[in-house]
This record gives structure tokens, sequence and C-alpha cells, in this order.
């Protein structure tokens, strides 16, 4: 078992971990996808599953709740909000170990590594704030706050602001990410989902509880330019997007629902059926598959229709089955996919897993 660091919360411990490996096959459920255009997704074959574990690698920490989680590809790095340990994980994805367990984040929900700045964000709910860490040194630069209850984030490179979007307040606050200070508060009328930035359009997105809206924001003048309606979602929260395909995917936390919308038109396209509870999403942009984790332990896979097949955008490979594996990411070099897991036999761990190439 691996103890908890007790350094001080602006120093991080450094912990090595070796890596388990297990293998295993995860049967395959099929369902039917109800959505604005009818869908028949393929059964995939007998032989070759969903998704097959890698490697089951232990975390450090008690049994709880992991959150958002943020890769950067230029450090190998894998970057793990543990919410209810109050910890930010640092995965090295080659080693396969934790190099550092940070503690000072009570509650932490959002994280993203901007390599670009050398710096990890990531939100301290418990503390209503926002944490700036060097990606580096790993330690804490300055605490941005105060907030209601921040929880996702996105980056702006051109205008270098984060935005944070803060739940239970409403709005998606801007960060100042050179001066480390807060700028404005941007009321949404709903409680705030997940934020993401379009580097296509140049915008912020943010999903939108209640209006059920997807709402776009000008970087650079902070203020809402569209609100696109989203029928048929409930409390739309997690949000990924195909930048190159120019699709938004929205799920719906209160109705098992997930949208994709036209980023080019801001127009819905089609409605699918998820496990219960959606929360984080990932998408992989060269296999052009998504994965819709779920709070009820289900993940819904989606690969992206073949081009020219105007009448779906996804086609549902199927659904697997884990604990609490509400948290997901990818690797889009390696597709290899990560799962925190809160509680397997009584221990936290990273599941790794991967699955087949698509074949359409």
């Amino acid at each position: 078992m691996y103890a908890a660091t007790s350094q001080p919360a602006e120093s991080p411990t450094m912990l090595a971990r070796s890596s388990s490996t297990t293998s295993l096959c995860l049967s395959t459920v099929l369902a039917a996808l109800a959505g604005v255009a009818a869908i028949v997704a393929p059964a995939p074959s007998a032989t070759t599953p969903i998704l097959q574990t890698v490697a089951d690698v232990p975390l450090p920490g008690p049994a709880v709740r992991f959150d958002y989680q943020s890769l950067d590809q230029e450090a190998d790095r894998l970057y793990i909000a543990h919410m209810n340990a109050g910890t930010l994980l640092v995965f090295d994805i080659k080693a396969r170990r934790v190099v550092a367990d940070l503690e000072g984040f009570e509650k932490v929900h959002g994280v993203i590594a901007v390599p670009a700045r050398g710096r990890v964000y990531a939100t301290v709910t418990g503390r209503h704030h926002l944490a700036v860490v060097d990606s580096k040194t790993l330690t804490v630069l300055a605490r941005v706050g105060e907030m209601v209850y921040p929880d996702g984030l996105a980056y702006a490179p051109d205008v270098d602001r984060v935005y944070v979007s803060d739940e239970h307040g409403e709005a998606d606050v801007v960060v100042d990410a050179k001066a480390n200070r807060f700028l404005t508060s941007i009321p949404l009328g709903g409680e705030a989902g997940n934020t993401v930035y379009d580097p296509g359009a140049r915008r912020i997105l943010v999903a939108v509880h209640g209006k059920n809206e997807l709402v776009s924001i000008d970087p650079a003048s902070a203020k809402i330019v569209a609100r696109t309606p989203l029928p048929g979602i409930a409390n739309p929260h997690g949000v990924a997007l195909d930048v190159d395909g120019r699709l938004a995917f929205v799920a719906g936390e209160a109705n098992a629902a997930l949208a994709v919308v036209d980023l080019t038109t801001m127009r819905l396209l089609e409605t699918h059926k998820v496990a219960d509870d959606p929360d984080v999403l990932a998408f992989d942009p060269v296999w052009r598959r998504l994965y819709v984790s779920s709070e009820s332990g289900g993940v819904t896979v989606f690969t992206e229709a073949a081009a020219g097949a105007a009448d779906r955008r996804l086609v549902r490979d199927g659904e697997i089955s884990m604990p609490h594996a509400h948290t997901v990411a990818v690797d889009a070099r390696s597709h290899l996919v990560y799962f925190p897991l809160e509680n397997v036999n009584g221990r936290p761990i990273l599941r790794i897993m991967s699955g087949p190439p698509p074949t359409r």
C-alpha cells in the first residue's frame, strides 16, 4: 500500500509506482440509438472486444472519487484530479508510474496542462479558487479566486486566458494566464457544465444546465456571441470536440443522452443514448473514436461514420461496464485509454485499455 504524502501543499511528493498488467476481455452490450437521425449499429466481432485491459496500475491515496484528467504529450505526463483525496496525481505514461502526488488541492475537479506556457491549472473547488502549477518544479505558483464552484477548464492561446466553468456560480470565469489574475465573470443564466476551447473558430464553448444550451464566447471580448439550443439533452455537462471534423459532442447528465453539434453551422445533428449519469468525454482524433464515461460505471464507445454517410455522424460500437468509471482520457498517439477507478479490491487504480482500430 502507498501512503499519501504529508508534505506541505506547495511541495510535491515524489512517488514511484510499479505497474501490474492484467488482461481481460469485457463483454459488449448493444443498444438502439435514439436521436435526430436513426442509426443502426453494426454488431462488433465476438472475438474483438470494444476495449481490453492493458494494465492496472496502483495509485496512491484512499479509494475515493477521481475527476478530470489532462494529458501533456510533450512531457508524456497524465495529470489526474483525485477529487475526494484532495490531491493532484502526476503519472508518467511511458514508465507507467506515478511520479508525484501533490497535496493542497481540496475537492479538485478540473485540470488542464498547457505545455506552451509550462503550466498546469487545477480547480481547487473546496477552496473556491484556481491553482497555477509550474509543470517543471510541480510547485504552486499562484491561487486565483474566488469562485463559487470552479469545475471545468479551457485555455485560449490566442489571448493567453484560462476559462473556468463556475458551475454553481452559473458563470464562466476569465483568468489572465500571464498575470495569474482574475479578469471577469460571464453570467450564463444557468449552471455551467464543462468548458472547452475550439481552435477552429477561436471560441470558448460551455455547456449550460437548465437552459440546455451550448454557449459560444469570444475569448478576447469575454462576451457571449451565440447560444445553441440542445433539444433532447437535459443538463448538458461533458463536452468534447472533433476539431478537424467540426463536431462537438455534448452529454446530458440528467437524461443519459449525447448530442452531436455541427461547429460550422452550430446546428444539432443527432442525439444518442449513453449510460446513466454521463460525465467526462474523450475523443481520439486519429481513430475518430469517442468515449463517454459515466458515474453509473458505463462507458459508451462510438466511432465516426465513414465520409459520405450523410445520414449519420456517429456509430455506436457498444458499452462496457467498470466501477465508477466516470472520467476518461485518451492518447491519440498510442490510442490507449485511461480510466482512474476509485475502488478495485479496496484501492484506487489506473486502468489502461486499448481497442481495435476502426474498420470504417
